[in-house]
């Protein structure tokens, strides 16, 4: 949790007001639901920060483009767009899945 230090007054007191009217349990709720509802609204920022978390190692391809919103092929050229050289860390179950995916962009999937 952030220290009432690190915060604004105001955003300190309305975030007290919102568990003392109830409206969630406690203050960590509450931004878990703000930051959720806010990158719902910004896909751009859904891709900017997936693309970061890939770029660290914490997320594998796969990973980054279900957590963007992304499909595989659209993820790389985010990748690509930001200068962030892909790595071949994808699981077997992640490369069966872009492999399938790739071939129903193609028109050429099994049924």
């Amino acid at each position: 949790m952030l220290k009432d230090t690190a915060l604004p007054s105001v955003l300190r007191e309305e975030l007290t007001v919102v568990t003392e009217a109830g409206l969630y349990e406690d203050e960590e709720t509450f931004l878990i639901d703000a930051v959720r509802t806010f990158l719902a609204a910004r896909p751009d920022l859904r891709e900017a920060i997936a693309c970061k978390l890939y770029e660290r190692g914490d997320f594998s391809l796969g990973r980054a483009a279900e957590w963007s919103g992304l499909s595989i092929e659209a993820m790389k050229e985010a990748l690509h767009r930001r200068g962030i050289i892909r790595r071949a860390d994808e699981n077997a179950n992640e490369t069966a899945a872009m492999a399938h995916e790739t071939l129903e962009a193609a028109g050429r999937a099994k049924r």
